[in-house]
């Protein structure tokens, strides 16, 4: 199944990157590709966590959190019609203090192809600001501990 996926090197633990990945109400502070992210519960990140995301070009989704291992990965899903999609987040220790993040978005469904025609740049355009972003907001946090 096709997917979208970016890869980046952090200089910062996997506690510093879990701490930012998982704060996704803060996530429009580092990236542009998310101007708005409201939570629909309270307390830590979890398997059932529902979030409110608002996209530049795209309406409000909400992701719901499928699967969770604290300080290695997590992903979430939205559904409309014809397509669900899935967003993958993986962090890889590959030294001392650095972590490789890997971001993926896969679509599926009977409507998947049309909307992976539609949006595919746009979804790999994303993914770099969202990569990037970390980077910095990971970064600058692992030098101020």
């Amino acid at each position: 199944m096709p997917e979208e996926k970016v890869s980046v090197v952090v200089l910062a633990t996997a506690d510093v990157v879990w701490q930012v990945l998982t704060d996704v109400e803060r996530w429009p502070e580092w990236t542009p590709s998310v101007t708005e992210a409201k939570r629909l519960d309270n307390g830590p990140l979890r398997v059932g966590s529902r979030v409110v995301i608002k996209q530049p070009r795209m309406t409000r989704m909400e992701w719901e959190v499928r699967s969770l291992h604290p300080f290695r990965s997590f992903s979430w899903s939205t559904t409309s019609v014809g397509v669900t999609t899935v967003a993958t987040h993986d962090i890889e220790e590959v030294g001392t203090g650095t972590v490789s993040v890997s971001l993926a978005v896969r679509h599926t469904g009977p409507l998947a192809p049309l909307v992976r025609l539609l949006t595919t740049r746009m979804t790999r355009r994303y993914l770099s600001y969202e990569a990037e972003g970390l980077k910095r907001r990971c970064e600058q946090n692992a030098d101020r501990s």
